[in-house]
């Protein structure tokens, strides 16, 4: 696999093997990504339309995606951002969440669309759409880019899907293990030997 730079107009290839090494396959490639992206980015835009949208990313996983996202809905929007954890540097997500940083502003009157990179016990997003609820949004809506249903113990609406995968420990796109993996521009599959 290779990365793309563009510089001054031009191409550099970039091969990244020092990470791509712990990756067992790919399960997303970056064409498929940037195809569903746009697929989602057409479809909130028909759903908003004559709406403000406030787009908040859950952080840090979801930047990237919620980057491409943005730049695919025609309409007036505006972002903020989340640091919210139930996963520490392990593969599992625990009962506890931990608020690092909260919103900017207030959502009175607002139309929220949380943009979410993976959605699989759903413990996580249901708190903080829980959360997000009590301070009284015009609505709510939930974009997730991956969603492992196998895994869910908390039952949850996702207005926006991205993709639905296996149960699979997953890297790349913004999605990391231990901060590691998130500039590879596909998702791939994560090989056990790394995290076992």
């Amino acid at each position: 696999m290779q990365v793309i730079f563009i510089f001054a107009g031009e191409f550099a290839m970039c091969p990244m093997p020092e990470l791509e090494k712990d990756i067992s396959g790919v399960l997303i490639t970056e064409e498929q990504i940037r195809e569903k992206v746009a697929e989602l980015g057409k479809q909130i835009t028909k759903d908003y339309e004559g709406k403000k949208l406030l787009v908040i990313s859950i952080l840090k996983g979801a930047v990237v995606f919620m980057s491409d996202l943005i730049r695919q809905i025609d309409l007036d929007t505006e972002i903020d951002f989340m640091v919210v954890s139930s996963y520490g540097s392990g593969t599992k997500s625990t009962n506890s969440l931990n608020i690092r940083l909260d919103l900017s502003r207030p959502l009175d009157g607002c139309h929220v669309l949380i943009a979410e990179d993976v959605l699989d016990s759903g413990n996580t997003l249901s708190k903080v759409k829980n959360m997000l609820l009590q301070r009284q949004p015009a609505s709510l809506k939930i974009c997730a880019f991956l969603d492992k249903p196998s895994r869910r113990t908390t039952p949850i609406d996702v207005d926006y899907r991205g993709f639905v995968i296996p149960d699979e420990f997953v890297v790349g796109y913004g999605l990391d293990y231990d901060e590691k993996y998130r500039n590879l521009p596909y998702i791939g599959i994560l090989d056990r030997r790394v995290y076992e």
